[in-house]
């Protein structure tokens, strides 16, 4: 929809602020309602309560929580991890891997991202070689040949971009060397340590993911055998210490803008450590809002939590589009005044533009009582 199809409406009644997110009329509690996530047209309203205190919410509706610690046993291939959440454009698998994987993989379905939640290790490609630890983003074009050998146990959130691919966000006005150079972009070498994979013996299979199906090609030699590449498509590896988030001192800006990868029908985006906003009247912690047009994932990497209660590294939330959420009431009273100057938290979030399905794991591993977790007394 282009930017002046929208319905003409400026209006405002009653007692309200004039600036979103910031001086808000004394005893209210601010409730967006927008479209297109953060970038239609958008509504402020002021209640007198927190919009998020039901008694009951009964329902497939409701917010969920899934502790992906308790998923699953470590798996040798990638596709034997077990899908999270998925719907035609994206697709979410918890892998766990102590060992090197003993084929590689290949992802015909669509572009990969590998985000890694524990270990250190290294990841063998098509191009060559990369260093992997926490915090690691592995980009994986579509069709990419590949294997991890983990030195530790090691912890992946997998996110596909089904049928299409992966691309950085625009960033306007603030540059192209905004939030991350793309200088800091590492793609794989063809070191001395990959050519010494290149020549060990014996049989390789390659384990091919297509429409969720996996066929195994056996090669009498070890396919990843290149000794050149060049071109503008290859892996990369971004840390999330490389990501110099956007602040705002006056105006708690929305999480859209701490996208990291855009997609067709879904974004991935990281909330990295930053500093509060420091002026009297803004709002400190996220604001409530209506996600109506989007379902909103958020899996937890490390640090403090700061919006949400009884959440640990290596959860998982997931609140459907179609209802209000916002900060747990521990966090809201902390609205306007934060006690430590600066947030502690890493964690990824995918919103995704179509309804998200849980898969039948992920509901072995849910916190029923999440739901109740917005209630004040």
């Amino acid at each position: 929809m282009a930017k002046g199809d929208w319905i003409p409406v400026r209006a405002a009644e009653g007692v309200h602020s004039k600036q979103a997110h910031a001086d808000l009329p004394e005893g209210t509690y601010e409730r967006e309602i927008s479209k297109e996530g953060f970038f239609g047209p958008a509504a402020f309203l002021h209640h007198r309560r927190p919009p998020t205190s039901w008694t009951t919410f009964e329902g497939p509706l409701r917010p969920r929580a899934f502790d992906l610690n308790r998923l699953n046993a470590a798996e040798a291939s990638p596709w034997d991890a077990r899908v999270v959440l998925q719907n035609a454009a994206c697709e979410v698998r918890f892998w766990k891997l102590e060992a090197a994987m003993p084929a590689l993989a290949r992802n015909a379905d669509g572009d990969q991202i590998l985000f890694v939640h524990e270990g250190e290790g290294e990841l063998l490609c098509d191009y060559g070689r990369l260093r992997f630890r926490a915090g690691d983003y592995l980009y994986l074009p579509r069709g990419t040949m590949w294997r991890l050998r983990p030195a530790s146990a090691t912890a992946v959130l997998m996110i596909q971009a089904t049928n299409t691919h992966f691309k950085l966000p625009d960033r306007g006005l603030m540059g192209g060397h905004a939030q991350f150079d793309p200088a800091v972009l590492e793609t794989p070498a063809l070191d001395d340590a990959f050519k010494a994979h290149q020549d060990e013996a014996g049989e390789f299979r390659v384990e091919i993911k297509k429409r969720g199906q996996v066929s195994t090609v056996t090669y009498p030699y070890n396919p990843l055998d290149a000794v050149g590449w060049h071109g503008d498509l290859a892996p990369v590896r971004l840390n999330v210490r490389d990501i110099r988030p956007v602040m705002s001192h006056r105006y708690h800006l929305p999480p859209s803008v701490h996208s990291t990868f855009v997609s067709d029908r879904f974004v991935v985006c990281t909330f990295a450590p930053r500093p509060f906003e420091t002026d009297p009247g803004a709002l400190k912690v996220p604001f409530f809002h209506n996600n109506d047009d989007y379902d909103e994932v958020l899996f937890y990497h490390a640090g403090d939590f700061f919006s949400r209660d009884h959440i640990e590294a290596g959860m998982m939330t997931f609140h459907p589009s179609g209802f209000t959420h916002g900060p747990h009431p521990k966090a809201l009273k902390n609205m306007l005044v934060q006690a430590k100057p600066a947030t502690d938290e890493y964690a990824v979030m995918i919103d995704t533009r179509d309804p998200l399905d849980v898969g039948e794991a992920a509901g072995t591993v849910e916190n029923p009582a999440y739901v109740d977790s917005w209630k004040t007394a």
